[in-house]
């Protein structure tokens, strides 16, 4: 009666009753990394060309600038560099906008791209293991029959 019972032991024999195939879980695991990695990848392209296209659109709004605060003999030259900076800030502004949709495009259809191909990944795992169970369930009932 004093005899502690030994939890672990008893825990492994039930275990031991309910085998398990993990190759399924790590299967799964190595597709969610391999995922993340692709999703990875797009954010980061996607990241480092936004980074380069404000980079362009700094660049030449500190050159207009450059030009809008020299020095002008005729005041009215001041009202002219102001409305031609405007102007083509205005042209600038369209152009990096696009610039940006197309990148935001580019995203969305890689992403689009990737979830599809892991979902058609995801569904033929699942059919494999699905069916992998019903035969070794098969198996075990023709065993328990005989």
């Amino acid at each position: 009666m004093t005899k502690t019972v030994d939890y672990t032991k008893m825990m492994k024999d039930m275990m031991g009753a309910f085998p398990m195939d993990t190759s399924a879980m790590q299967d799964a695991f190595k597709s969610q990394a391999a995922l993340a990695e692709k999703m990875s990848k797009v954010a980061l392209e996607a990241a480092e060309k936004s980074t380069e296209v404000s980079t362009k659109w700094t660049k030449s709004t500190l050159a207009k600038v450059g030009e809008v605060s020299t020095v002008k003999e005729d005041p009215a030259d001041y009202t002219k560099a102001m409305t031609d900076f405007a102007s083509a800030q205005a042209e600038m502004t369209a152009e990096h906008v696009a610039a940006f949709a197309e990148i935001a495009k580019k995203v969305q259809m890689d992403t689009v791209e990737l979830l599809m191909a892991a979902g058609k990944d995801m569904q033929e795992e699942a059919s494999a293991a699905v069916k992998k169970a019903t035969d070794t369930a098969t198996k075990a009932a023709k065993a328990t029959a005989k």
